[in-house]
């Protein structure tokens, strides 16, 4: 018999699903700001998707998660936003406003928060 390379006869197939779970917050900012200054926000502040008042802003799943910021429509560097997950008086958002930059009274602010819970299943038959 010729030299071959031997194998094993198996066959695998796989599902992965990301499942995002994205949540909305609105607020709306009550007066202008000019940089340098702090805008904090906390989570009774915001309306959530059907306009109620939010009760808390969820926590992120580690390696899993993402957060958002929007002003006035126009999504934010990452590093001028602090998030802490929580209810009334511990969850908030503190928006840092630079020095030559500004909010104008009445800007929307959106926070897009998005969790993960991905799951896979794999099929081997031999």
């Amino acid at each position: 018999m010729p030299l071959k390379i031997m194998k094993l006869a198996i066959a695998a197939t796989s599902e992965i699903n990301i499942n995002p779970l994205v949540t909305r917050f609105f607020y709306e900012v009550p007066a202008a700001l000019d940089g340098p200054t702090t805008l904090p926000i906390d989570a009774a502040s915001f309306w959530s998707d059907t306009g109620a008042p939010a009760t808390a802003l969820p926590v992120l799943s580690t390696e899993n998660s993402s957060y958002e910021v929007y002003i006035n429509g126009v999504l934010q560097m990452e590093d001028i936003s602090t998030y802490t997950p929580g209810a009334t008086g511990v969850g908030s958002l503190v928006i840092t406003v630079p020095t030559g930059s500004s909010i104008i009274a009445g800007s929307p602010v959106t926070l897009v928060v998005t969790n993960y819970a991905p799951t896979s299943d794999v099929d081997i038959v031999t």
